[in-house]
């Protein structure tokens, strides 16, 4: 009997984790603390929420369809953007605007990927990449990491085959929060090179970065548009999490490809997100660097505060972005746990083994803990959540 392509992969983790809260009740001195998924829940800037409303109420081509691959001036201004970001020539011809990240990689997916191919995915990986993959028929590699949380090159390579068309990697990392060495991507840049494969690399979190300056040099180098697809969004940069506006750079000749997609699903990105879009990239470089520094200290405050949880056995994998990546020790596997710390502790969390295969022993050890939306007192009140906790 044949089955439709949904039913060849999971339901969405974030889906499923909000019904576990239906019937959930939660004591007044312990109420939920979610730390499910990775989105800013405030809204954006008052000033760029105005600039949207005037156009809404002025502007005539806000209602109406634009270029598939996205309005020329917030094209040209994320490459102007990204040329100054990267210290690197990037012209407006090599960037796309999408309806969100996700679709940025389909997109890229729909342009490589015949049924049957192959992407080399790290693991944990990001569960919405897995998801499309499995959709479209396209056979998953799983890397699992090395020491760090870090994937390895050799381990890597070792995966590919006749059928793999590209290795997609997320830096600073979703689940793990980790931040990938700027060698690091060089190696797997010349990897994917050397065996005539894409390297898909989603920056999504790049603006939460605790680095200063390029994180990497792979758009310096002459011949990036032949291997390279950088992918990115502006959801968590400027609270546009609903308006759905992510972005492509790559080869010309790439996105050519991708805009046939592009037109057949949504013909054009959303016109108010990406008006939203280009008046952030104008106006809000300032408010961006309170926002990366907000989060840098909630990330020293997981850090500098872990000690009773690793005093109970926990160990502290990744931490980075909007991500800590942490291992437990009890018995019970973490999609168990899960469960019972937001019965129990009033916790919403998700599970390792929904950023892992179902095979793999280390998705039943782990959490993905997202601290988008727990301040410092968030924080400290999550750990002692924790360590009080009775497995």
């Amino acid at each position: 009997m044949k089955t439709a392509r949904t039913q060849a992969t999971f339901v969405s983790p974030i889906v499923e984790s909000r019904r576990w809260l239906a019937g959930v009740t939660f004591a007044d001195d312990q109420p939920l603390l979610n730390l499910s998924q990775a989105a800013p829940a405030d809204a954006p800037p008052e000033g760029l929420r105005q600039a949207m409303a005037e156009a809404v109420l002025n502007q005539t081509s806000a209602h109406l369809y634009g270029p598939v691959l996205g309005n020329e001036d917030l094209r040209a201004a994320l490459a102007d953007q990204m040329s100054r970001h990267y210290d690197a020539p990037i012209a407006p011809s090599n960037i796309a605007i999408t309806s969100g990240c996700n679709q940025a990689f389909a997109a890229t997916i729909q342009s490589l990927c015949a049924e049957g191919d192959a992407v080399i995915l790290p693991t944990p990986w990001y569960f919405n990449h897995k998801m499309w993959l499995d959709m479209q028929g396209v056979t998953t590699l799983p890397l699992p990491v090395g020491e760090g949380m870090l994937p390895e090159v050799a381990q890597a390579e070792a995966l590919i085959t006749d059928r793999t068309r590209a290795i997609a990697l997320v830096t600073p990392n979703n689940p793990c929060g980790v931040e990938y060495p700027s060698a690091l991507l060089d190696a797997f840049f010349d990897l994917a090179q050397r065996h005539g494969l894409t390297l898909i690399v989603d920056e999504t979190y790049r603006d939460f970065d605790s680095r200063s300056g390029a994180p990497h040099r792979l758009l310096q180098r002459e011949d990036w548009q032949e291997t390279l697809v950088h992918l990115y969004s502006f959801s968590k940069a400027y609270r546009l999490t609903g308006h759905r506006v992510g972005a492509i750079a790559a080869g010309p000749d790439r996105l050519f490809e991708m805009e046939k997609f592009l037109d057949t699903v949504t013909i054009c990105p959303a016109q108010l997100g990406q008006i939203g879009a280009k008046w952030g990239i104008d106006n809000l470089d300032q408010w961006l660097a309170g926002e990366r520094a907000e989060i840098l200290d909630r990330r020293a405050a997981i850090q500098d505060g872990f000690a009773p949880l690793a005093a109970k056995g926990w160990q502290l994998l990744g931490l980075g972005a909007y991500f800590a990546y942490v291992a437990h020790p009890y018995e019970e596997s973490s999609d168990v746990l899960a469960q019972r710390l937001l019965r129990e502790a009033g916790m919403l969390l998700l599970p390792g083994t929904m950023f892992t295969p179902a095979e793999a022993p280390e998705g039943h050890r782990q959490f993905r803990i997202a601290f988008a939306n727990v301040d410092r007192a968030g924080i400290a009140d999550m750990i002692s959540r924790l360590a009080d906790f009775d497995g």
